[in-house]
């Protein structure tokens, strides 16, 4: 059996970072073998770190109870111990994008969750199972930051995984137009209604930053590369609006969509059902075996019921049906923290594993 490779989790203690660390107990390719954060918590064992403010259902893993927390500012220290790093620090834009370029520089592979590069022309932006081949940029990142082994790959917006997925199915239609409304799990923003109680019996229209995000990010995701950088596709022309609600977790998307090449409804139900993407065909660990599941009951897909489909890493989706403005609508959901965050990070280190990027060193 290949030994696992050795992973730091920069940014550990706060609730990306637990998600992390739950996931990659007892994964078959990683393990936490370094876990960094603010000089407050540097020096305190992990299970000392989080005590008060672990955020998760299920416990402190055993394997990382006792590893000591150190300051994420020490690269080369933190980096000396790893073969590559998750990164979901809190900290300023251009704090972060020095941060993970400072890592990717001593040759580390850096996987963040974070939105500080997600427009850096060669960095890739990726949904594993949407747009694998950005990775492809990556040779042209290492020259610019002067490395062989170190960059830096990001995950896009959670809000955007719920309805996304769904359209890039239907994308040989050629979609024109879309609406979307997200309805967004508290968690989203890094709490529970214990921190948030203003959101219980709540609704909150305003989440900052997260429309253009919503409408901006998934053209990226649609783009193409040109000369060693990612340009933006130019349809379809996306407009949203970005609700917080008082659920847990899962963002809940209502999507509205017109499109150059009508499909049927039988169409649009076939494509759903049959993509699948290169975590699929690789068969990657944190894969879903079944990407999109369609509801055929009208009162599905539930945030509280369905978004733990697919160990979190599925999306879901429900109620299409023709519209009397755009041509059909639907309804779509995914875990923010799993499919969204934490989870869709850890598929894109598989992806990269699998396909020579990432490597011991």
């Amino acid at each position: 059996m290949t030994a696992k490779l050795k992973v730091g989790i920069v940014g550990g203690t706060g609730m990306v970072g637990q998600r992390f660390v739950q996931l990659l107990d007892q994964h078959p390719w990683f393990q936490v073998t370094a876990i960094a954060a603010s000089a407050g918590s540097a020096g305190k064992t992990y299970e000392e770190s989080v005590q008060g403010r672990w955020k998760l259902a299920t416990p402190i893993p055993e394997e990382v109870k006792q590893i000591v927390v150190q300051d994420a500012s020490k690269v080369e220290e933190v980096a000396s111990q790893v073969d590559f790093i998750f990164c979901a620090v809190d900290m300023k834009k251009n704090e972060i994008q020095a941060l993970e370029e400072a890592y990717a520089k001593t040759g580390t592979p850096v996987i963040s969750n974070n939105s500080a590069h997600r427009w850096t022309p060669d960095i890739p932006m990726v949904i594993p199972e949407v747009n694998p081949g950005h990775i492809e940029v990556i040779a042209a990142q290492r020259k610019r930051l002067g490395t062989s082994t170190g960059f830096i790959a990001v995950k896009p917006n959670c809000s955007i995984q719920s309805y996304v997925p769904a359209l890039h199915a239907l994308l040989d239609f050629k979609p024109t137009q879309v609406v979307a409304s997200t309805y967004q799990a508290i968690s989203g923003a890094g709490k529970n209604f214990t921190d948030w109680p203003d959101m219980l019996d709540n609704v909150i229209p305003y989440i900052g930053g997260e429309e253009e995000k919503s409408e901006q990010e998934p053209l990226r995701i649609w783009g193409s590369i040109v000369n060693n950088e990612i340009i933006k596709a130019t349809a379809p022309l996306i407009t949203t609006q970005c609700i917080r609600v008082p659920v847990t977790d899962g963002h809940l998307a209502t999507v509205f969509a017109s499109f150059e090449k009508k499909p049927s409804k039988e169409e649009i139900l076939a494509r759903w059902a049959q993509f699948k993407g290169r975590p699929q065909e690789l068969g990657l660990p944190s894969a879903p075996k079944q990407f999109i599941t369609y509801f055929e009951e009208d009162n599905r897909p539930q945030t509280k019921l369905d978004r733990d489909i697919e160990r979190g890493m599925g999306v879901s989706v429900g109620r299409l049906r023709e519209d009397s403005i755009y041509d059909f609508k639907f309804v779509g959901l995914s875990h923010n923290t799993l499919r969204g965050a934490a989870g869709g990070a850890v598929l894109i280190a598989e992806l990269l594993k699998a396909e020579g990027y990432i490597q011991a060193k």
